[in-house]
């Protein structure tokens, strides 16, 4: 299965971001450029074991999921899903905005919005929908990877639907930082990455554009392939 191509629709902040250069730096990897990054000296204060403790977002790139990783349904092509992408970006919408902040969300820390956004929950909402056709059906071994056992059974029954159990009410927006950590170690770590992040003096985000990511075989990294700025 190594061979198999995966395709997610994320939002990314814009290859010149400075959203985009913070979380490409403490992750170690810019899924713009596919380019591997010196982590910053004061995450490698805070725990000698950064790389570790990053190797699972790492993997996925800096990002924020509006419809989940998958492989393509048999007679469906990348350039028919870049096409697809290019038009759900030019239906005209709210353009979600948020405030962003520093949390633990999960046992993993994470760019969250303070507050919940229905434009936000909307827009991810539609892309599980419209992109859904492109999708194929889990495998019993995919299924299985997701613990249904250990979901609740509206997530289990959105896992059957779409693939991924975290949607439509389910649906969390996170742009992942680290992966889980105990609660003693996420105390020194969550306040460092506050501190980076108050830096950024970043008070608002436009979730204003959806990203293609594609994941070439399951051992690779994901990287950009296009995005599209959505329309107002």
């Amino acid at each position: 299965m190594t061979g198999f191509s995966r395709y997610a629709i994320y939002f990314a902040a814009g290859s010149h971001s400075a959203l985009s250069r913070f979380g490409a730096e403490l992750l170690g990897y810019d899924a713009y450029t596919g380019d591997e990054l010196p982590f910053p000296q004061d995450a490698l204060h805070v725990a000698a074991d950064w790389r570790d403790i990053t190797a699972d977002p790492r993997k996925y790139g800096f990002h924020g999921t509006l419809k989940a990783p998958m492989t393509l349904t048999p007679g469906k092509t990348e350039a028919e899903l870049i096409a697809a992408c290019a038009e759900f970006s030019a239906k005209a919408r709210p353009v979600p905005v948020i405030r962003p902040i520093v949390d633990a969300i999960s046992g993993f820390i994470a760019v969250i919005p303070a507050e919940p956004v229905d434009a936000l929950r909307e827009l991810a909402a539609d892309c599980v929908r419209d992109f859904d056709a492109f999708r194929a059906g889990l495998t019993t071994e995919d299924r299985a990877r997701r613990r249904p056992e250990k979901l609740s059974e509206r997530q289990r029954d959105y896992l059957d639907r779409w693939g991924y159990p975290y949607v439509m009410e389910e649906f969390r927006f996170h742009m992942t930082l680290t992966g889980r950590l105990d609660a003693e170690r996420r105390g020194p770590i969550l306040a460092m990455l506050r501190d980076r992040f108050a830096g950024l003096k970043r008070d608002a985000l436009a979730i204003d554009r959806i990203t293609l990511f594609r994941q070439d075989d399951t051992k690779a990294r994901f990287r950009i392939i296009g995005e599209w700025p959505l329309a107002r």
